[in-house]
C-alpha cells in the first residue's frame, strides 16, 4: 500500500517542476479566452469606427470602379491603379488589423503564461501515432472540449434568437427605407447584434480559464516519490557534499594556523583544549583567532612554540572560552576579568624577557564562573 501511495501523484508540483515546465513551453492555455479576446476587439473597433469604414469603403470602391479613358485605352496605367487602391484598402483596415494582433497576443499576458521556447518547435514523433491519436479524441480533455462547443452554440443560438425577435420590427421596417438609410441602419444592427453576441462568450471564459489553469497544474503533480528525488537533486549527492565540507573545514583550519604566529598568547588544558588570543591596541576586547580539541589543540601549541607565542596552562579558562568563544569573534564579557589577568601576565612577562629580573608567576585561579566551565573530557 505504501509503495502505490509513493506512485500516486497526490503531490502539488514544486517551482522547480513547474520552471521546468515553462522551459519546455508547457503553460496555461486557453483557447476561449484568445478566441473572445480577437472577436470583442473587432466588434467594439467596429462598433465605434463603423461609419468611417463604410464612408471609406464607398470611396475606395468609386475610385476603384471608375476607369478614365487614358486607363481604359493603356494597361500599362491599370497596374499602378490598382495599386493604389490596394493601398488604400490596406491602410482602410489597418487599424483594425493592429488591434486584432494585439489582442491575439494577449491571453498569455492574463494567464502568466508569456514564454519563448524552442523545445515545442521539436517534432515529436509520438504525435503521428495513431492509437495516441484516437485516444485524445476519446480523453477526458476532449469531451470537454465537445461540452464546451455544445455550450457555445446553444448559447450564441439562444442570443441570436433572441436578438432577432427583439429587432424584428426593425428588420421589417428596413424594406420601407431609402437605400442609404436602409444600409445605415442594417450596419447598425449587425455590429450591435455582433457585439452582444461575442459579450455572450464572456461567460464560457469565465467558466474556461480557471478549468485550464487548474487542469494545467494537475497534470503536473507528482509523486511522492518525485518530490524526495527532486529534493535529493537540489540539495545534490551526500557524498559530494560532505567532500566540499571537509574541504571547507580543511580550509578554515588552514586560515586558523595561519593566526596562531600572530596570537598574544594561547590558553591550554594544558593538551586536550587549546585558544589563541589576540589583543592589540585599540580593540574593545581579545578576540578568538584560533581554537581546538585534541590533535588541532596540539597543532596550535606547536605552531605557537615554533613562533614564540606565549602557552598558558589554564584548564577552565580553556574550556570556557573553547565551549563559549566563536572562532574570529571577541571573548564573553563574563571572561573578561580572567583574561585581563592573562594579558597582564603576559605584559609582566614581555617585560622580563626585554629587562631580566624576577621570572614572573603564572596567574592562579582565575575568576572564571562555574556555569561556563564545562567538565573535563
Amino acid at each position: 500500500m505504501a509503495e502505490e501511495s509513493d506512485l500516486e501523484k497526490t503531490e502539488e508540483p514544486t517551482g522547480r517542476r513547474i520552471e521546468q515546465a515553462r522551459e519546455k513551453g508547457q503553460v496555461p492555455r486557453s483557447r476561449e479566452l484568445g478566441t473572445f479576446l480577437v472577436l470583442i476587439t473587432a466588434a467594439a473597433t467596429i462598433w465605434m469606427m463603423g461609419g468611417w469604414f463604410v464612408r471609406r469603403s464607398v470611396v475606395i470602391m468609386h475610385h476603384a470602379f471608375t476607369i478614365d479613358p487614358p486607363l481604359a485605352r493603356d494597361p500599362a496605367l491599370l497596374v499602378p491603379h490598382l495599386g493604389g487602391v490596394f493601398g488604400d484598402a490596406l491602410f482602410l483596415f489597418a487599424p483594425l488589423m493592429g488591434v486584432l494582433m494585439l489582442a491575439a497576443l494577449l491571453p498569455p499576458f492574463f494567464l502568466n503564461s508569456w514564454v519563448f521556447s524552442g523545445q515545442s518547435l521539436v517534432p515529436d514523433l509520438k504525435r503521428l501515432n495513431p492509437l495516441t491519436g484516437i485516444g485524445r479524441m476519446f480523453s477526458w480533455n476532449s469531451l470537454m472540449e465537445l461540452g464546451k462547443a455544445i455550450l457555445k452554440a446553444c448559447l450564441v443560438a439562444g442570443v441570436a434568437i433572441l436578438l432577432i425577435w427583439r429587432s424584428r420590427d426593425e428588420i421589417f421596417g428596413l424594406l420601407s427605407e431609402s437605400l442609404d438609410t436602409a444600409l445605415a441602419h442594417a450596419g447598425h444592427l449587425v455590429s450591435f447584434s455582433f457585439l452582444i453576441l461575442v459579450s455572450t462568450l464572456a461567460l464560457v471564459v469565465v467558466a474556461d480559464v480557471p478549468f485550464q489553469i487548474w487542469q494545467h497544474f494537475n497534470k503536473l503533480k507528482m509523486t511522492k516519490d518525485e518530490v524526495r528525488r527532486e529534493m535529493k537533486e537540489m540539495m545534490g549527492d551526500p557524498h559530494i557534499k560532505g567532500r566540499i565540507r571537509s574541504l571547507q573545514m580543511q580550509a578554515a583550519r588552514r586560515r586558523m594556523m595561519a593566526a596562531v604566529p600572530e596570537a598574544t598568547v594561547v590558553v591550554t588544558n594544558p593538551t586536550h583544549f587549546a585558544v589563541a588570543l589576540s589583543y592589540k591596541t585599540g580593540m574593545n576586547a581579545p578576540k578568538v583567532v584560533a581554537k581546538g580539541v585534541g590533535n588541532i589543540a596540539l597543532k596550535i601549541r606547536e605552531i605557537a612554540a615554533e613562533h614564540g607565542v606565549p602557552v598558558l596552562e589554564a584548564p577552565p579558562l580553556a574550556r570556557a572560552l573553547n565551549k563559549h568563544a566563536e572562532l574570529d569573534g571577541e571573548i564573553p564579557a563574563t571572561l573578561y576579568s580572567a583574561v585581563a589577568e592573562v594579558l597582564a601576565y603576559i605584559h609582566r612577562l614581555a617585560g622580563w624577557r626585554a629587562a631580566g629580573g624576577a621570572y614572573p608567576a603564572p596567574p592562579r585561579d582565575l575568576p572564571v564562573p562555574a556555569e561556563l566551565v564545562p567538565e573535563a573530557a
